[in-house]
């Protein structure tokens, strides 16, 4: 994607030079682990601020979803167009599920899912997106 600069604000400012794919995968992998820990939080009834952990992931996962989208809807973009099209559709439902996750309690597995392929993509393994 051509915008690697603004989903570097979610990468580790310590980690070494990475191409923009690999900024990229590490900023997935990073929001997609703690919506992991803290949907397995909230699972298990933690009282130490689990929801809390949730939506604050759930909140990153979202900003970094409508950089993706923007990225896709730039004219510029080099993906092809089908494959935008499903960023940007995945954009969008993310950011319709993660508001149902806070509000009705849905379950945030089908985020982590998304995420999950996504990195699978990133990595060139068959059976992405």
């Amino acid at each position: 994607m051509q915008h690697a600069a603004t989903i570097d604000a979610y990468a580790d400012p310590e980690a070494p030079t990475r191409s923009p794919r690999g900024i990229e995968y590490e900023a997935i992998a990073r929001i997609t682990a703690r919506l992991r820990a803290a949907t397995e939080a909230v699972r298990g009834k933690d009282d130490t601020g689990g929801f809390a952990r949730l939506a604050a992931a759930l909140h990153d996962n979202r900003r970094l979803w409508t950089a993706l989208a923007a990225d896709v809807a730039d004219p510029g973009n080099g993906l092809p167009q089908e494959l935008r099209a499903r960023i940007f559709w995945l954009a969008e439902f993310t950011g319709r599920h993660s508001g149902r996750v806070i509000a009705e309690g849905a379950d945030p597995a089908p985020l982590i899912e998304i995420n999950t392929a996504i990195l699978r993509g990133l990595r060139g393994e068959a059976g992405s997106p």
